[in-house]
C-alpha cells in the first residue's frame, strides 16, 4: 500500500496518467473469454482456503526478496522473480496468463494477468492486489499478503472445477508503491469496450497486520466520511463481503476510498470496486482493541515499509480469514451456469401467479406488506427500494409506492408474508431453489428486523434469513441457492416474510426472479 495522498492529489495523478499513457510494449488485456446475519448462497460453496497454501507463497516471496538484495521492487531482479513464480503456479493450473510490462522511472515494471476459461466475457469479476514491495524490504505483509490469497483463490478455482457464470480474472500490478502505476497502465490501455465488461473490481492490499484491524472499503457511503460512495455496485460488494465476515462472527468496521491503492483507476472510470483491509501504520484505538484484540496504542502494522515486513510479521489469524473472505467474494459475485436438467417452478413476476399475501392471516405489518409490484426507488441517503428489479418490471415487494419520502411506504409494524401456489416437487434428483434478494435498512434498525425465504412441506428448508443491525445498508440485488432435495415428492409453498420488528425501524426488502430446478 502507496503512503498517504490526498484524494484531490491522487484524482488528479490518475488523470494525468490518463492523459499521457503511451501504447503498451505487448498486450494490453488478458483475452476475454456488521452486518448481515445469514451468508447469501452462491450456487456453489467457496472452499476454505488452505492457510498453510498461502503460508507457503509467503515463504516463496521471502525466499526471492532475500536472494534479490532484500525487496521486490519496481524494476529490481526480486520483482521480475516474483512475477514469474505466480506465473508458472498459474500456468500450471490451466489459466491464460499475459505479462504486461510498462515503463516508469527509467525502469519496467509488469503486470500479470490471468484469466480462467468459461463464464460470460461480457461480465466479468476481476480480483486484484499490487505485488510489488517497497526497496527498503521485502514486503510480506504489504502486499505479498494479498498477492498470497488471491493466487490461493485462483488456485482453488483450478482445483474446484468452477463454472462461473460471469467470467473469472486475476491480476497481479506492479509499481503500486509509486502510485498505482501499474493498475494504472492496465485501465488507461483497456479499450472502452473493454472497461465496460468489467462488473467488478475486488482489491486487496495488506490482509495479514500483525495488530489486525478488520475493514471492509465503505461502498455505500455509509460512513458518511472521505470520499464518498463507490461506483454503483461498490455496496453490493462491501455487503457481500460483510456478510461472509459476519457468519463467523466478526464485526467489520468501514474503510474509506481514499485512493491508496489500485481500487483507485478501477472507481475513476465508474468500475464497482470493494476489498478488505488490516490496516497499515495508522494507530489501533482501544475501542478497536476492544472489537478485534490486538493491542491499542500501537499501528496495525508496526512494520509496515520497513526491513522487518518479513514473513514474521504476518498474523495467521487475519490472515486465514481474509484469504477465506475473499474466496466467498469471487464465488458469490461469479456465481454459476444454470443447473443442468429441466425447470420445475420459476416466476419472474412479470405477470401475477397466484402468490397470496398473509396467508395464515397471522401477520402484524401495518404498512408496506408484501405484494407483486411495479417498484419505485427510494432513498434517505443510501437507496432503500430500488426502482428495478432483476428481469422486467416487477418483483415481490414490501410497499412499491414511493410516497413523500423514504419511509412512507416501507415495512412497519412488524411481520408481512406473501406465499406461493402450491407446487409439486419431483420425486428424484437433485433440485435447486434459486432466486434475487435485497433487505435494506437505516441505522435504527436491529436484529429483530429480517428478511427470511422458506420452503415449507411437510418439513422446512430456509433459503436465506438475514437479520437487520443498527447501521445504513442499501439496496443491492443479491443471489441466494439452495438444495431442498430434502423435499422431494412432496407439494410445497415458497413462504417469504420481512419483519419490522425492532420499533421505529426503516426497513424494505424484495425477491425476484425465483425459480426451482431439477438435475
Amino acid at each position: 500500500m502507496r503512503p498517504r495522498t490526498p484524494r484531490s492529489a491522487w484524482l488528479a495523478a490518475l488523470a494525468m496518467a490518463a492523459a499521457t499513457v503511451v501504447t503498451a510494449s505487448s498486450a494490453t488485456a488478458a483475452p476475454t473469454t456488521t452486518v448481515p446475519a445469514a451468508v447469501p448462497v452462491a450456487l456453489a460453496a467457496a472452499p476454505d482456503i488452505p492457510l498453510a497454501n498461502v503460508k507457503a507463497h509467503l515463504s516463496q516471496f521471502q525466499s526471492i526478496a532475500t536472494a534479490n538484495g532484500g525487496n521486490r521492487a519496481h524494476g529490481r531482479p526480486g520483482y521480475l522473480a516474483s512475477v514469474n513464480y505466480l506465473k508458472g503456479k498459474l500456468d500450471a493450473a490451466g489459466y491464460t496468463t499475459v505479462v504486461q510490462s510498462f515503463s516508469y522511472g527509467g525502469a519496467t515494471g509488469y503486470n500479470l494477468i490471468a484469466d480462467w476459461p468459461g463464464g460470460d466475457p461480457n461480465q466479468v469479476v476481476m480480483t486484484g492486489a499490487h505485488l510489488d514491495s517497497v526497496s527498503s524490504g521485502p514486503g510480506i505483509n504489504d502486499n505479498a499478503s494479498g498477492s498470497a490469497a488471491i493466487l490461493e483463490t485462483a488456485l482453488a478455482v483450478a482445483r474446484s472445477g468452477l463454472t462461473p457464470a460471469k467470467h473469472l480474472r486475476f491480476g497481479w500490478w506492479g509499481a503500486e508503491e509509486l502510485g498505482l502505476r501499474g493498475s494504472q497502465y492496465y485501465v488507461n490501455n483497456l479499450p472502452s469496450t473493454e472497461r465496460s465488461k468489467i462488473k467488478q473490481y475486488l482489491n486487496f492490499d495488506m490482509v495479514g497486520s500483525p495488530n489486525a484491524g478488520y475493514f471492509v472499503y465503505d461502498g455505500d457511503n455509509s460512513d458518511g466520511v472521505g470520499s464518498g460512495p463507490g461506483p454503483v455496485g461498490s455496496a453490493q460488494i462491501e455487503q457481500t463481503i460483510q456478510a461472509y465476515f459476519s457468519s463467523i462472527g466478526v464485526p467489520t468496521r468501514g474503510t474509506d476510498f481514499d485512493g491508496r491503492s489500485d481500487y483507485g483507476p478501477f472507481i475513476s472510470v465508474g468500475i464497482p470496486a470493494g476489498g478488505t483491509f488490516t490496516g497499515a501504520e495508522g494507530t489501533k484505538s482501544s475501542a478497536q482493541a476492544s472489537l478485534w484484540g490486538g493491542t491499542a496504542g500501537q499501528p496495525f502494522d508496526p512494520c509496515y515499509h520497513r526491513s522487518c515486513d518479513t514473513i514474521s510479521n504476518i498474523n495467521d489469524t487475519a490472515l486465514d480469514r481474509n484469504a477465506d473472505a475473499i474466496a466467498h467474494t469471487v464465488w458469490a459475485l461469479a456465481g454459476t451456469g444454470a443447473p443442468p436438467g429441466s425447470t420445475v417452478y420459476s416466476d419472474t413476476f412479470e405477470t401475477a401467479t397466484g402468490w397470496t399475501a398473509n396467508p395464515a392471516g397471522t401477520d402484524t405489518a401495518t404498512l408496506g406488506r408484501w405484494e407483486r409490484g411495479d417498484p419505485a426507488a427510494t432513498s434517505s441517503g443510501v437507496a432503500t427500494q430500488l426502482g428495478t428489479t432483476v428481469s422486467g418490471s416487477y418483483d415481490l415487494v414490501t410497499g412499491p409506492l414511493a410516497g413523500s419520502g423514504a419511509g412512507a411506504y416501507d415495512l412497519d409494524g412488524g411481520v408481512s408474508t406473501i406465499q406461493s401456489p402450491a407446487i409439486t416437487l419431483p420425486s428424484t434428483g437433485t433440485l435447486n431453489l434459486s432466486f434475487s434478494w435485497y433487505l435494506a435498512h437505516l441505522n435504527n434498525a436491529s436484529s429483530a428486523d429480517y428478511l427470511r425465504v422458506r420452503v415449507v412441506g411437510s418439513g422446512t428448508v430456509t433459503a436465506l434469513n438475514v437479520t437487520g443491525a443498527a447501521t445504513n445498508r442499501a439496496a443491492a440485488w443479491q443471489s441466494a441457492s439452495v438444495d431442498v432435495s430434502a423435499l422431494r415428492g412432496q407439494t410445497v409453498r415458497i413462504v417469504v416474510d420481512a419483519a419490522d420488528a425492532g420499533g421505529a425501524s426503516l426497513v424494505e426488502a424484495a425477491v425476484d426472479d425465483v425459480k426451482i430446478t431439477q438435475s
